[in-house]
Order: structure tokens, then C-alpha cells, then sequence
């Protein structure tokens, strides 16, 4: 196309006098800013003008090739002129920011808001070849970190616009620096993601704005290979390096990029090679560590300039109208300035509309009060059964026959249930009822302890075969895929499709729960303050393999105490659930609440196939997810002395050691829900043992790890408020340690049985 093309391509006048009026919008409003708030963060395009008539020309030609929507990631260079001069974002609602007082209105209680450059936008944007919904997402200072959260995003809507089979009517950009480009691994994964089942989003366009420094990096000190653009060839993706002042080259490559995605739907890349006229942000001297660079750029014509000189030779333009043209911008902002001044255009709160309408910000008193999530035992029973059947003709592994047999003595009420039934059966009630389920993760087909198999595969041909995908074809998505290996990328790409579409339950497995670490910028950066920072609200689900086996640091531990630590403002559930009946209902709370927040679930291993970590059908078919469960072993509680709280499997450990012991004057209370902590239910259960004595919490994890440290001071204020004083409370559990976990399993027996016994010994 390139060659074939060379004579024959060019702009018309009118779409040349188009290019400089957009090139002319993003100078005039980068220069307004600077003579206006000196000194003042933007990270200005300036000298990267082009990414504004870029972008413009993709929404133009957008209805011809098919496109319905562009929802875009990028960086902080060129965000504000992006917002305003591109999504439409009021000019007014910027300079606010500037001022300061575009929060003066707003509640503090549960936002706290963000920096203007973080923020995203969303708007119907009309064209002169039709109208185009855009959306740009919102994004941390961690700025790679939105590649997958938009992939997420834009996979969502592809399927609520039915775009699944050719994926061409939503169109994913990314919008880079050149160092970041090249040296943040996030990049890697987001292109090893490009053409997986699960995650296609019929190709990604990639624009970097090499502006040939990193904050005050050399090149030389930044990569290793050629160009910043090279780590996209591991797809070959092409790969088009364009000058930024050249404004007809600049166009010509945007509109070869956009073909050549739409045909075939893989990822592009324009690397549009230009510089930054000041430092990182305008606080900053550039001079200091790239004096030459800077002498240039001083003296060096704006992308502006050096087009409107072309089209002065070329009679399509002449210096009054390109000066008028200017003036007239800057004066345009300068009377909105003023406007701001006397009446500040404060930020919009969330409006729930769209995919959203219907649901609600969640408040203190959804908290305090049970959802019930039970569902008829008679459609229970004809999901569990269709769990035990495989089309005939298809050979299943031998060894999961017998697995088989067991779902189905599990859905007559014959056999009790174990986890793997349990989350199955919450599954297949939601998508009874409608809902959609999304679950990813590295093996999270079979599960990393072989405990789920939602899906079959042929022993004789590899075929595979999901029973629950196939009950529900024509009314609800059941989406499984085993992820790359990956939990940054992968995690990011899950939130992105939790915040788009509610109506899914998304979930995302870590293979153990310490390897969440990897995704720790979108856990702290994204789920934990999304809320707070940008009313953006999430339902994704975290399982993280949780319980100290003797496995060694890495395989006990899923850090608890790192999302405890995040926990503030109802911003997220946090829990550690011993049964399937626990699970199952926890799956389907979150879904039917009126209201998003993201959970976090400790999940077992060693309970996958406890004896007693069982569940009857009937406690699907009614009940909701319990925050506390009460000792029910106990027959006269005025004997007990003791009262033990804890969490997920020590529970086992403890009951087993007291069935041994008899001792019945210490009682067992389990606290599966951590945050938001049930502590009215927590003091219920003090209440019913009046000859209390001793209060402890057990844990197996160190004490500077695991809940102790949180926990401790919620009920060091609860017994203080009840007007318990009196009655001391004793940690139980590991001493405080560096490392999560020992790796020898006779240290950790032996570990193990000294705080067991502990908790029978005060």
C-alpha cells in the first residue's frame, strides 16, 4: 500500500486548512496555560502537536471503516489538550482545576479526587462523517499500568455492541512515551495478549510520542535497542516511524495504521518521532542534562508554524488567516477564564447510566444487614446434574469419572458438597437468572489444585467441553480462559472489563495468592482506590490461594495483611470463607447487591477436599453469606471460658485438636468477612458467653502479617465502647517474621501444633 500509493496520496485543501485548525486548538491552548499558570504541571504536547489532528482524522474516518467507538489509555504528555481539544471535555472544567476549587463542592467523606492529568472522559463526539462514542480512561501515575485496563474495557464493549466475531467496530488506543514504551514490562504482556482467545480486541492502535528523552534520560541509557519501538516486533506488528512536523506524513501514517488494523485486526504501532519543548513537566530546567537537544528546540518552529508556512506557498492559507486563527483560540480561552473565575465549573459526580443504570453507590447500612442469596433447591439440583454430563461420544480423562459420579450424588442431596461443586453451582444459578461470569487466570480451568475442572477436555481428541457454556448459550456468557502467564497484564485487563460491564461477574485466580504481588500497581493503584479517587467503581473478584500447608514462603501466603492495610471508605470486601456453601453465596452476593465493590477472597487449598469442609444443598438453596460464624458445637454457653476468633483453615486445626482435648470451655467463632468488619456481629457473639474470661485471636500467618495487626485494633475499640475492659485479649499465632512462612514442613508442623495447642492453654 505504501509504495503502490507514494504519488497518489495526499490531503485535500480542505483537510490541510482541517490539520492546521486542530494543530492551531492544541498550541494555542498548551501556550495559554503556560503564560497564564506559570510554572504550573501540564505535561505539555508541545513539540508532539501532530497526536491532536491524529486523533481527529481516526474519528473522522471512523464511520467509513466501520468504527463505532474509541476508548483510549495514555500517558500524562498532552493529557489536558487531549481531554479538551479531542474529547470535549470543558475547557471550563480544566481551568477550574488550575484555580484549585474544582472540588470546593464536592462530599470528602468517600472521594478524594485526583491531579487534573489523571483523569478520563467519556463522550458522543460528532464528525462530519457521523458521530463516534470516545472514552479515555483514567489513569495512575504508574502510566503503563491503563494498557490492559483499556483492552478490558474495549473487550467489554465489544460484546455489549455483539462485535465478537470481527471485533471491527470498537477500536482500543494507547497513547506511549518512548522510554516507557521500551522499558516497562506491562508493554510485553499487553502485545503477548494481542491475539489470545480470551483477550483479542481485534488489534490495538499504539501511538508513541518519542519525544526522544525520559523525564532526563538519554536514549542510550533507556534501551538497548534501536528504536522504542522494537519490543512490538516479538508480534510483528508493523511498525511506522513518522516525523512529527511533517503534518501530511503524519496523516498519511494514521490513515494507513487505521486500515491496515480494520483489515486485519492486529496491533499497529506509530511511532511519532518529535521532542519536548520544556522539561518533564514546566517546573523543570531540560537544559541541565540535555543542553544541545535544548538549544535546538528553543530556536526550533512549532508543528504549527512549519504547516502553515507550507500552505502559505501552497496558496491554501495565508499568514492574516493563520494569525486570525490563533488570536481567536487564545481570546476564546482567555474569556473563559474569566468565566471560571466567577463561577468555578466543579467535577460531575458519578451518574449511573448506561450499562451502570440502576445500580447505586454503596452506603454504610448495605453492610449491616444480610442479602439474601439462596435459590430453589430444584433448580440447583438440574445445574448440578448437567455439571456431571458430557455429551456422548466425548471420552473424559478416566480419572475424572469418578469426579463425575460425585457431582452427581452432590446434586440429588446425596453426598455432600465440596468447594469445587459450590462455586460451580453459584456460577450456574447466576447465569439462570441472567447474570454473565468471566474467570481468568494461569490454569483456572482446572484449577491450580485440580479442584474446579469447569471444563473437560477429550481424552482422544482434546476437544474441550464446558457444560455450563453449553446449558446457557442462548441466554447468559459463561467465559473461562487459562491466562497467559501473566497477573499484571491479565489482572488489569479484568478490572478494565469489571468497570465497563457491571451485569458480569468477574473474576480473576491467582495461581498461588503471593503471586498477586506481580499485579500490585493495579491492586493499589486501580482496585483499592478507583472509588475514591474517580468514582469508578468495580466488581471484580480476586481469589488468592491462601493456608500455611508446609508449602514454603511462596505457596502459604497470599498477604493478607497488604489488602487489609488498603482498606478505608467501604472501598472493598475482604474475605476468608471456610465452606462452599460460603463461597457459593459470597459469588452471588456480589452480584446481587444494588452496588459494585471489589472482593478480595482468601481461598483454600488444603479445604478443597477437607472431610469437613462440606456443604449441604439445602444451605445453597437458603441463607446468605455469613460474616461471622458462631461455635455451634457449643451446648451451654455459660461454661465457656474462652473464646477463640479466627479465620479460613486454623479453624480446622483447632477443631480437630478440640475434639481431642473435650475441652468445651473454649469456643471457636470464625470471622470470614475482614472488611468491612462485622464487629456489631463480632460483639453479638461476646455477648452469649457471659462468663467470658479470655479473648484471642489465632492466626497462622507471623504477627506482623495475616489480620492481627488490623483486627487488633478494631477490637480494641470494640471491647473499650461495650465497656469491656476487663477482658484481655491474647494474640496466638507465629512470631514475627521477614518471611511469610518457613520452607521446612517439619518446622512448620511443629509450628503448627504450638499454636494450636496454645489457643486450649490460657
Amino acid at each position: 500500500k505504501w509504495e503502490k500509493t507514494e504519488t497518489q496520496w495526499s490531503l485535500t485543501s480542505e483537510e490541510k486548512k482541517n490539520w492546521i485548525y486542530h494543530l492551531a486548538r492544541a498550541e494555542s491552548f498548551e501556550k495559554f496555560l503556560h503564560s497564564r499558570f506559570v510554572g504550573a504541571k501540564r505535561f505539555s504536547i508541545e513539540g508532539g502537536d501532530s497526536l491532536i489532528p491524529m486523533l481527529e482524522w481516526t474519528a473522522e474516518k471512523a464511520s467509513s471503516l466501520g468504527l463505532e467507538e474509541i476508548v483510549m489509555g495514555m500517558a500524562h504528555r498532552g493529557r489536558l489538550t487531549t481531554l479538551t481539544r479531542f474529547f470535549g471535555k470543558p475547557v471550563e472544567q480544566i481551568l477550574t482545576g488550575f484555580l484549585g476549587k474544582d472540588q470546593e463542592d464536592l462530599p470528602f467523606d468517600d472521594f478524594d479526587g485526583d491531579v487534573k492529568y489523571h483523569l478520563g472522559y467519556r463522550k458522543q463526539k460528532k464528525t462530519s462523517q457521523g458521530s463516534v462514542s470516545v472514552a479515555l480512561a483514567f489513569n495512575p501515575s504508574h502510566l503503563e499500568a491503563v494498557n490492559t485496563v483499556v483492552l478490558g474495557m474495549a473487550r467489554a464493549s465489544q460484546r455489549l455492541r455483539k462485535d465478537t466475531k470481527d471485533r471491527s467496530k470498537v477500536l482500543p488506543i494507547l497513547v506511549h512515551g518512548d522510554a516507557a514504551f521500551a522499558g516497562q514490562g506491562i508493554v510485553q504482556e499487553t502485545l503477548q495478549m494481542s491475539q489470545i482467545k480470551g483477550y483479542k480486541v481485534g488489534g490495538t492502535l499504539h501511538i508513541v510520542i518519542d519525544n526522544q528523552v525520559g523525564f532526563t534520560t538519554n536514549p542510550e541509557n533507556s534501551r538497548s535497542s534501536h528504536f522504542a519501538t522494537d519490543v512490538a516486533k516479538i508480534v510483528q506488528a508493523p511498525i511506522f516511524h513518522v516525523n512529527g512536523d511533517d503534518a501530511e506524513a503524519c496523516a498519511r501514517v494514521i490513515d494507513l495504521a487505521l486500515r491496515f488494523r480494520q483489515e486485519w485486526h492486529r496491533d499497529v504501532v506509530v511511532n511519532l518521532v518529535c521532542y519536548r519543548r520544556y522539561g518533564h513537566n514546566e517546573g523543570d530546567e531540560p537544559s541541565y542534562t540535555q543542553p544541545q537537544m535544548y538549544k535546538i528546540i528553543k530556536s526550533h518552529p512549532t508543528p504549527r508554524e512549519i504547516f502553515q508556512k507550507k500552505l502559505m506557498s501552497e496558496n491554501i492559507l495565508s499568514a492574516q488567516e493563520g494569525d486570525k486563527m490563533m488570536s481567536s483560540l487564545m481570546e476564546e480561552l482567555d474569556k473563559s477564564l474569566e468565566e471560571v473565575k466567577n463561577k468555578p465549573s466543579f467535577i460531575e459526580l458519578y451518574r449511573f447510566e448506561g450499562q451502570w443504570k440502576g445500580l447505586r453507590k454503596a452506603e454504610i447500612s448495605d453492610f449491616q444487614k444480610a442479602t439474601e442469596t439462596g435459590y430453589p433447591k430444584n433448580k440447583l439440583t438440574e445445574i448440578g446434574l448437567s455439571l456431571s454430563q458430557y455429551p456422548e461420544g466425548f471420552n473424559p480423562h478416566p480419572k475424572l469419572l469418578k469426579l463425575l459420579e460425585q457431582r452427581a450424588k452432590m446434586a440429588k442431596g446425596e453426598e455432600y458438597l465440596d468447594w469445587g461443586m459450590g462455586e460451580l453451582m453459584a456460577f450456574g444459578s447466576l447465569l439462570d437468572q441472567g447474570y454473565h461470569v468471566r474467570l481468568t487466570g494461569q490454569d483456572c480451568v482446572r484449577g491450580t489444585f485440580s479442584h474446579r475442572h469447569v471444563g473437560l477436555y477429550d481424552s482422544n481428541t482434546g476437544e474441550s467441553f464446558m457444560a455450563l457454556k453449553q446449558r446457557y448459550w442462548d441466554k447468559s456468557e459463561f467465559c473461562v480462559y487459562d491466562s497467559i502467564l501473566s497477573e499484571y497484564g491479565v489482572m488489569g485487563f479484568e478490572y478494565g472489563n469489571s468497570v465497563w460491564d457491571p451485569h458480569f461477574l468477574s473474576l480473576w485466580e491467582a495461581q498461588f495468592g503471593d503471586f498477586s504481588n506481580g499485579a500490585q500497581i493495579i491492586i493499589d493503584q486501580f482496585l483499592s482506590s478507583g472509588e475514591s479517587k474517580w468514582q469508578q467503581m468495580s466488581g471484580l473478584v480476586l481469589l488468592l490461594p491462601h493456608g500455611y500447608e508446609g508449602q514454603g514462603p511462596e505457596h502459604s501466603s497470599a498477604r493478607l495483611e497488604r489488602y487489609l492495610q488498603l482498606c478505608a471508605q467501604l472501598n472493598m470486601q475482604v474475605i476468608v470463607p471456610t465452606t462452599p456453601a460460603q463461597i457459593y453465596h459470597a459469588y452471588r452476593r456480589q452480584m446481587l447487591r444494588p452496588f459494585r465493590k471489589p472482593l478480595v477472597v482468601m481461598t483454600p487449598k488444603s479445604l478443597l477436599r477437607h472431610p469437613k469442609a462440606v456443604s449441604s444443598l439445602d444451605e445453597l438453596a437458603k441463607g446468605h453469606y455469613q460474616e461471622v460464624i458462631a461455635d455451634k458445637d457449643i451446648k451451654n454457653p455459660k461454661e465457656v471460658e474462652t473464646l477463640v476468633l479466627c479465620s479460613g483453615k486454623i479453624f480446622y486445626d483447632l477443631h480437630t485438636e478440640r475434639e481431642n482435648n473435650k475441652k468445651m470451655t473454649t469456643a471457636l467463632v470464625r470471622v470470614e468477612q475482614l472488611y468491612p468488619t462485622p464487629i456489631a456481629q463480632i460483639a453479638q457473639v461476646i455477648k452469649s458467653y457471659p462468663k467470658l474470661k479470655n479473648l484471642i485471636w489465632a492466626q497462622e500467618e507471623p504477627k506482623n502479617m495475616g489480620p492481627y495487626q488490623f483486627m487488633y485494633f478494631k477490637l480494641s475499640e470494640m471491647l473499650f465502647q461495650e465497656g469491656w475492659t476487663q477482658l484481655p485479649l491474647h494474640y496466638i499465632g507465629r512470631a514475627e517474621r521477614s518471611s511469610p512462612a518457613t520452607g521446612s514442613p517439619t518446622r512448620h508442623k511443629l509450628e503448627q501444633d504450638q499454636i494450636v495447642k496454645g489457643c486450649f492453654s490460657i
